[in-house]
């Protein structure tokens, strides 16, 4: 890795398991609530770090799940609900009473999880390229099985050959994002891809009070913009944003808009404000 990241690394031990927590401006005063983010399934805390770099505003936290990036294998397999209060103590331990709360495809269906489990810790929610788990509609057959296969994070050429099958509207990009993937290992992929087995949050969906931003990409090979129709219908209060052209990585392709609208979510008016303005 040639990039430095202005973050603070730091193992931290929840539940008998060790993660590599990094943080951003995590000690900077700031009017505004931290953000916490969960990754995609095997993706590295470098692999996401130009969207925290660009927040500038705001102290953000991610961290690796077990076998990925710099934090060790899991043990024993484990599950949403664990993951959701590792993710609660580690909140506590670093003073984050509340937080707005961000996934990715993966990471979007765990943000779901514990705004569900933990909403007390919870203002805003937002989604990315994501769905409610097991309902989802599927994407391309060709995607889903390349995106199954570790061999992309594993084998560069592998992954250059199908990075268009697997993530689309990305060019320019590619090798800059291709680059800051670390493998993760077998078995942190395997129960990380077993957490989430049979997981739906739809139930729960109509029962979930925060504001919540869905953006979704329309080229999205892998989680189609169905979906994100789908968790447009079940979340009371939502919205949905479609970035036209936009991959299941369009949150780097599309970086500029994508930061322009987080912003502009966060940054709004809490209801009881506009009411009172």
């Amino acid at each position: 890795m040639t990039e430095q990241l202005t973050c603070e690394f730091s193992m931290e031990v929840v539940g008998g398991r060790s993660l590599r927590v990094a943080r951003w401006r995590w000690d900077m005063e700031s009017e505004h609530l931290p953000i916490l983010f969960f990754n995609g399934i095997g993706a590295n805390i470098e692999a996401v770090a130009p969207l925290a770099e660009a927040l500038t505003d705001r102290p953000f936290m991610m961290y690796d799940m077990p076998g990925v990036g710099g934090s060790p294998d899991p043990v024993i397999p484990y599950n949403a609900f664990t993951v959701a209060w590792q993710t609660k103590e580690l909140l506590k331990r670093f003073n984050a009473e509340q937080v707005d709360l961000m996934g990715v495809s993966w990471g979007g269906g765990m943000a779901q999880h514990f705004a569900l489990q933990h909403g007390d810790f919870v203002r805003r929610l937002v989604l990315i390229a994501t769905s409610a788990g097991m309902l989802m509609v599927p994407g391309n057959p060709a995607a889903l099985t390349k995106m199954a296969n570790p061999r992309r994070y594993i084998d560069n050429d592998y992954m250059a050959k199908n990075f268009k099958t697997l993530y689309g509207g990305m060019v320019g990009e590619k090798s800059e994002h291709i680059a800051r993937l670390t493998p993760p290992s077998p078995r942190g992929y395997m129960y990380q891809l077993l957490a989430m087995l049979g997981w739906t949050s739809a139930p729960g969906l109509p029962f979930l009070k925060k504001d919540t931003l869905i953006m979704m990409g329309d080229a999205d090979q892998i989680v189609p913009l169905a979906n994100g129709h789908i968790l447009k219908t079940l979340i009371p209060n939502s919205r949905l944003e479609v970035f036209e052209g936009g991959g299941h990585l369009f949150m780097l392709s599309h970086q500029d808009q994508t930061i322009a609208t987080i912003r502009e979510f966060l940054g709004a008016p809490d209801p009881g404000e506009r009411k009172a303005a």
